[in-house]
């Protein structure tokens, strides 16, 4: 076979995905137009549109829009054939405002991008999904606590004297639990209502409480199989490593540089000089949930990491305020992310440090005066469910010269 008809045969797809169809066109490694064509999003239809694909040539590489939402199960079928799969943003207003607009022109384009370089991205890993999924659920049940707990609040202000006043001096917890076992029968029936309506408001914050509890255990699990040693950062905790894991996708190969994981999270700074005053400020672009993870983070640091206390001391000092030393600490810590992100890196074990300690017959109780912090919390960090990793590195030392 000569190499003309090796590039004439070579084809570059790209989909259009919709809820109920996924529009599939190709074209050829110069960019002219083939043929294109509509499929449900239907396993069969998934069949038929590769099928449709492979009658016209060999396909090296296609490209498709919403890879993580209705482009989903097109992006798994494809990957299972063996097919180079790129994700594809939608093309830009004034793009559509010139070539106008349908689903054989938006497939048309995904494919174009593909062959510019414009879609250079794998889409994220499908098992991020599921972290997702539970990301999400805990986020809309705190979402929903918070309501109910507000609705409590607002209820007790104007509820009857007798109400207001027992329960008044009572906060969060202990007010849901005395809401929560009270018993609304006997009182008249204005204050009987009240009193029913703010049980079950306590009751429903229970629930979201066990459920936001339950779904963040899983997410724990699911993070620390996906990236233990993200989990071993001072101030990553499993819902900030979800949704940092969450934005990188799951594929270390989506992150080309640095410089564009902090472009991508919104830390790269920004110049916003003026006159004598030369400065940055941080990027307004880029993932707000992302950022937002990273913006704990650095809060989490700034209040109990000695490093970061220091830094944050010696800034002040140089004369910068708390939105620059913000700015900085996110910056540096997107850096740290990223490393940990792309490197393959492990967290440390623990699972030496309960038996040293039983082997030298040493209490929980002594080891953790002596570590100068509570036994559970030591408990915690031998046992590996909400381990401490500064804490063990320095409970290991301590251990080897007992």
């Amino acid at each position: 076979m000569t190499a003309t008809t090796l590039e004439a045969t070579t084809l570059i797809g790209g989909a259009d995905t919709h809820a109920d169809t996924i529009h599939v066109a190709a074209i050829d490694t110069l960019g002219r137009d083939l043929d294109d064509q509509e499929f449900p999003t239907t396993p069969d239809g998934y069949r038929a549109a590769l099928g449709f694909l492979a009658d016209l040539g060999v396909v090296t590489v296609i490209g498709i829009e919403g890879t993580s939402s209705y482009g989903a199960g097109f992006t798994r079928a494809a990957r299972e054939a063996g097919i180079e799969v790129r994700e594809v943003i939608r093309p830009e207003r004034s793009v559509r405002r010139m070539r106008g607009k349908s689903d054989p022109i938006d497939a048309y384009q995904a494919a174009r991008a593909v062959l510019a370089g414009r879609a250079p991205s794998a889409p994220k890993d499908e098992h991020v999904e599921a972290l997702r999924a539970l990301h999400n659920a805990r986020k809309s049940a705190i979402k929903a606590r918070t309501a109910a707990m507000n609705q409590i609040h607002h209820m007790l202000i104007t509820a009857p004297a007798p109400v207001r006043e027992k329960y008044r001096p009572l906060k969060e917890k202990p007010l849901v639990n005395a809401l929560a076992s009270c018993r609304p029968g006997g009182q008249d029936p204005t204050t009987r209502a009240v009193l029913a309506a703010l049980k079950t408001l306590a009751k429903r914050h229970q629930f979201l409480t066990t459920q936001a509890d339950d779904l963040e255990q899983q997410i724990r699990d699911l993070t620390r199989i996906a990236n233990s040693h993200l989990l071993s950062l001072h101030g990553v905790g499993p819902n900030t490593a979800a949704q940092l894991l969450i934005t990188a996708g799951g594929n270390p190969d989506r992150l080309r540089s640095e410089a564009s994981f902090a472009a991508l999270c919104g830390t790269a700074p920004v110049p916003a000089s003026s006159g004598k005053t030369p400065r940055h400020r941080l990027s307004r672009g880029g993932d707000r949930a992302a950022n937002c993870a990273l913006h704990t983070i650095a809060l989490v640091r700034m209040s109990s990491d000695p490093r970061t206390r220091t830094y944050v001391r010696a800034q002040r000092d140089r004369g910068r305020d708390d939105t620059e030393i913000l700015r900085l600490l996110k910056r540096a810590i997107a850096r740290e992310i990223f490393k940990s992100l792309t490197r393959g890196l492990t967290a440390p074990e623990l699972e030496d440090l309960r038996p040293t300690r039983q082997a030298k017959n040493i209490t929980l109780t002594a080891a953790a005066a002596a570590m100068a912090t509570y036994p559970s919390k030591l408990l915690r960090t031998e046992r590996g469910t909400y381990p401490d990793y500064e804490l063990a590195h320095r409970y290991r030392e301590w251990l080897r010269a007992a």
